[in-house]
């Protein structure tokens, strides 16, 4: 046993504990970190040092222990004070009003019911309890009455608080239970399925499927491994809090530091409930998790208690439900289709199949070494996912339908439109077609050139775009500037007025912004983000074409792979040529309108604390069209602070600078400005 241990080291390890347990609150609660994940990283190193030097000073509270605990035998069994209730579906507005109206019969009233809406997370409900502030046990919903005791892999979470916050103008409680969702975002169920598919295991079919299985893992140290978040909706028993609301009961596990859904429409009525759904049916696809409907609570919790439950469900509650958007059928084909930088992908043809709502015919199988991973052949059965407006692609093969008779594919050695070779560069996935003048090559640029975010040229959809290449009329991109009616009279389905409009809106497009030109080149790795950087940055084309690899990383949001792709495309001579026919083609930049001066030029703004009614992304996007920039830290060089709800450090020291503090209406009145 530890003996004698220096007061000094029992100060330092408790003040590492509670900065550790502070850190996490800032970035997981009010989205407003003071540090960097490296700083954060030291000082969980420090801990662990000390706590190992020092194995008496360990406490079950400690922040290292979110890396995991030695494996369990089995999961124990946990009763809820309270059960936990599954939730009536609704897949149509009439349910909806139709639950409204069945609430007000109850009531005996004709007064409009105020709700609360949430969007409904497609993850794992799991309920926590705090006593006397402190994380003593968390398990899963189970069947409602009993769940599984999950305490060591909870911990694991880092945006689970171990220790309570003391609340804003809340005392702690002594006893709270706090229900939740835990689940992988997008981007890290895509790592993690990358990282499975390395070792030759399994992928997850989707993001609950593998939050369900982390969390159920034996060893906790597994799960420490596993991108798991959790939101906050709901509570059990409270002791020593009086709540009225449940809008104010959120309010309040958020001011204890638990995290709350930034989305959720507080106080709403019926029908601006209906209307935030189709709001929600919108951003589904931009949101970096997933989420599967809506949750319509009653806010009042008087309300809440006399409206009671059935057996299965609460009577004040009712979720709002998406169609879904996996399915499952069958590959009948495999084809190859080649894009605008000569990259083979392989689609697969499928049995039409209906998912959330569209006629889903192909999926992508993205490359050779997915098909090989998943073992995809013609005439599997496959489960199929649909994520927003993208194609939709392959999740896995449902090997028990298989019957024998199913045909494996390989990917060609010749380019299947042009016949050239095909080369696998070092550290690529995709195969790709040598041969620049090939004709689904030369299609695509073109098609790219012409889009929306480039020369946005009216007129010049896909299909005209492949009669003109097929007719050898287009090979490059000045080509489309030497177009004139005659050629394209004589075009299927083209008569005299078409072709006079698309003359028109080619002329039109001969003015246009560096960034959108920057574009359109279609530079790989360069969107129209990096475009924009490179339109601001660089005051000719001539010193475009003169940058350096080391110039371009010196640039917030250019790595050195995205600097060595704009390097390499303008070293070589059949790019720059392309660019001056282009110019020669009656191309006008337009310098001044791609620099123009916002409301806001070279103002500097920093964000801090929750918005009510636009995300972080949403605002920097308004500053930054404004001609404004956004920084992370406050400094004297910062113009505006700001601020949302709860917000951090940040506040106090905009405030000690002198800086000017602002909410977001005053933001959306300064974007305006003549």
């Amino acid at each position: 046993m530890q003996k004698h241990v220096n007061p000094a080291i029992i100060k330092k390890v408790e003040d590492l504990r509670q900065a550790l347990h502070r850190h996490n609150y800032q970035y997981y609660v009010l989205d407003d970190p003071e540090i960097s994940d490296s700083e954060y990283d030291r000082i969980m190193q420090d801990l662990i040092q000390l706590e190992a030097a020092y194995p008496d000073l360990l406490s079950p509270d400690s922040p290292t222990l979110r890396v995991g605990a030695p494996p369990l035998d089995k999961f124990e069994t946990v009763a809820h004070s309270l059960p936990m209730l599954s939730l009536d579906n609704g897949f149509n507005d009439t349910h909806i009003i139709e639950f409204d109206r069945r609430i007000k019969k109850n009531l005996h009233t004709d007064d409009n019911i105020i709700y609360t809406a949430e969007p409904k997370l497609d993850g794992v409900a799991v309920e926590l309890i705090y006593e006397n502030g402190r994380l003593v046990t968390a398990s899963t919903r189970g069947d409602g009455i009993n769940g599984e005791d999950i305490t060591a892999n909870v911990r694991t979470i880092r945006s689970v608080p171990i220790l309570i916050e003391n609340g804003k103008d809340k005392s702690i409680p002594t006893l709270i239970e706090v229900r939740g969702e835990v689940f992988i975002n997008l981007e890290g169920f895509r790592r993690l399925n990358d990282e499975r598919l390395g070792q030759n295991l399994q992928p997850f079919a989707n993001p609950r499927n593998a939050a369900a299985g982390s969390l159920r893992q034996l060893d906790s140290r597994i799960t420490a491994q596993r991108p798991l978040e959790m939101f906050f909706h709901g509570v059990g028993i409270v002791a020593d809090l009086v709540l009225e609301s449940h809008w104010e009961m959120l309010q309040t596990l958020r001011n204890l530091g638990f995290r709350i859904n930034p989305l959720i429409k507080p106080k709403a009525t019926i029908e601006e409930v209906l209307d935030y759904y189709r709001e929600l049916v919108e951003k589904r696809h931009q949101l970096p998790y997933d989420i599967d409907g809506m949750v319509i609570k009653v806010d009042s919790l008087i309300i809440q208690r006399h409206l009671g439950a059935t057996s299965r469900s609460p009577r004040w509650a009712i979720a709002y439900k998406f169609k879904a958007l996996q399915e499952t059928t069958r590959v009948t084909n495999i084809e190859v289709q080649v894009g605008r930088t000569g990259a083979l992908t392989p689609v697969a043809h499928l049995v039409p199949v209906i998912i959330g709502g569209a006629k889903v015919s192909r999926a992508t199988l993205h490359n050779e070494d997915e098909i090989k991973r998943k073992d995809i052949r013609i005439g599997d059965t496959v489960l199929v996912q649909r994520a927003g407006d993208v194609i939709p692609e392959v999740v896995k093969v449902i090997d028990l339908k298989r019957t024998g008779e199913e045909k494996t594919f390989k990917m060609p050695l010749k380019c299947p439109v042009c016949s050239a070779s095909v080369v696998r560069a070092e550290n690529e996935a995709a195969l790709r077609c040598i041969n620049t003048a090939c004709p689904a090559q030369v299609k695509e640029r073109i098609k790219h050139f012409a889009s929306k975010g480039a020369f946005d040229i009216d007129g010049l959809g896909d299909k005209l775009v492949e009669q003109l290449v097929d007719k050898g009329l287009l090979f490059s991109y000045a080509d489309i500037f030497r177009l004139n009616e005659d050629a394209l009279e004589n075009l299927e389905l083209m008569g005299p007025k078409s072709a006079a409009n698309i003359i028109a809106a080619i002329s039109k497009s001969k003015q246009i912004t560096l960034n959108r030109f920057l574009y359109g080149l279609g530079i790989r790795h360069v969107g129209e983000h990096v475009a924009f950087i490179l339109a601001n940055t660089y005051e000719s084309l001539e010193k475009l074409f003169r940058t350096t690899t080391d110039d371009l990383k010196g640039f917030e949001g250019i790595g050195p792979v995205v600097a060595e792709s704009v390097v390499n495309f303008f070293k070589q001579d059949e790019n720059l040529q392309a660019v001056k026919d282009i110019i020669a083609g009656g191309v006008q930049i337009l310098w001044e309108d791609n620099k123009k001066e916002g409301p806001m030029k070279n103002k500097v703004f920093v964000l801090t604390g929750t918005l009510e009614n636009m995300t972080r992304s949403e605002a920097k996007k308004v500053i930054e069209e404004a001609g404004g920039k956004v920084s992370s830290s406050v400094s004297r060089n910062t113009d505006y602070l700001i601020a949302g709800s709860s917000p951090g450090s940040k506040l106090k020291h905009a405030k000690d600078l002198g800086i000017e503090i602002i909410d977001e209406t005053i933001l959306r009145q300064l974007m305006i400005k003549d």
